[in-house]
């Protein structure tokens, strides 16, 4: 089957239907996001932003629609551990790091927790391994507390260290959900700068609740409801829009 149309996106979705028990959590979702494109999703609970997130990674198998990823692999035929192998890196809400190892030792661990075979067995050289974690470190603001151990971080020190642990896999597209929940204010700030700063050489996607840390990505929003695209557009677009003051921000 050529798919010309979608060589140029990293993520294709088009008309993906899933129900749970006779629940309709997914009707009919289509999304597109182009390569290097960062993109901010939105939209009240049980909109189905957490399901999209479950079709792209294999958690869950849509009943029907398409989503292909990199322009020709079929997602809706692979299990969560090939997807993850082709490059699809997902932040849960709740951060998971090593705690009892120093920031440094879990970028180190995730590096070593290769996606391929191949990497295990052709393990990178200690220089290479060592510019890597540095260049994470300093991506993720955290190389002054290189030493430190995990536990002793921020709430948002500890989400900066998964997404250090995600980059760690070199994956081409990142999910992260609601990346910046129970973060300061000053956290917040510098997490949309430093997703910025990801989304220079990566695609990202970002499930997000705080209208002011949308703003601050400064990219498209697609927002979400009853398991379809509702509207899509810069924030200030949507965020005039009817229907989605209604059914969302209007609350």
């Amino acid at each position: 089957m050529a798919m010309p149309n979608l060589t140029n996106s990293v993520l294709y979705l088009d008309g993906v239907e899933v129900a749970f028990d006779g629940y309709k959590a997914l009707r009919g979702l289509s999304l597109v996001l182009e390569r290097g494109e960062m993109r901010a999703i939105i939209g009240p609970n049980g909109a189905g932003k957490t399901t999209m997130m479950d079709i792209i990674t294999g958690k869950t198998r849509p009943d029907s629609g398409e989503v292909y990823f990199d322009g020709w692999q079929d997602l809706t035929l692979l299990d969560e551990a090939t997807i993850a192998e082709l490059g699809i890196g997902r932040k849960f809400q709740k951060p998971t790091v090593f705690e009892s190892q120093s920031v440094e030792d879990n970028i180190l661990l995730a590096l070593k927790a290769p996606r391929t075979v191949f990497a295990t067995l052709w393990g990178r050289p200690a220089q290479d391994q060592a510019e890597r974690v540095d260049s994470i470190l300093a991506t993720i603001r955290l190389a002054g507390q290189r030493r430190n151990l995990a536990q002793s971080l921020s709430h948002g020190q500890k989400q900066w260290l998964e997404i250090g642990m995600l980059l760690a896999q070199d994956p081409k597209l990142l999910l992260v959900d609601e990346p910046v929940a129970g973060m300061t204010d000053a956290e917040t700030a510098q997490t949309a700068e430093l997703l910025r700063d990801i989304a220079r050489d990566h695609s990202v996607v970002v499930v997000e609740h705080d209208m002011d840390f949308v703003r601050a990505l400064g990219v498209k929003v697609t927002v979400l409801h009853e398991g379809a695209v509702l509207a899509e557009g810069p924030l200030d677009v949507v965020s005039a829009d009817p229907r989605v003051i209604e059914v969302y921000l209007g609350r």
